[in-house]
């Protein structure tokens, strides 16, 4: 097992797909048994805005918003800001710019 996680190998790559395959089967066995679809949730993005919403200002707020408006948006903001350059954000300050990104991380 070390051997295949320590070296670059596609011997892994089939034993993923047919589980990926199998978990996918399961998932539209139950949607045809419950009428229902099974969705799931992600809610780091709605913690983060919990955690922070008390420390930040008004305005703070409705950029994060912005940020967190879709994955694009999301993913943008990581390259411009959190990529490891120091780089000055408009409307967070330095620590709430920190904190965001140590977050999203």
């Amino acid at each position: 097992m070390l051997y295949y996680v320590a070296t670059e190998t596609n011997k892994l790559d089939e034993p993923i797909a047919k589980s990926d395959e199998l978990l996918q089967k399961i998932e539209r066995k139950l949607d045809s048994l419950t009428g229902t679809k099974i969705i799931r949730v992600d809610n780091r993005l709605a913690h983060l805005k919990k955690e922070i919403g008390q420390r930040m200002s008004e305005r703070e707020l409705k950029a994060l918003d912005d940020v967190l408006a879709s994955e694009y948006t999301l993913q943008e903001f990581k390259d411009d800001y959190c990529s490891g350059k120091t780089k000055q954000h408009d409307s967070f300050n330095k620590d709430n710019l920190f904190f965001i990104c140590d977050r999203l991380k």
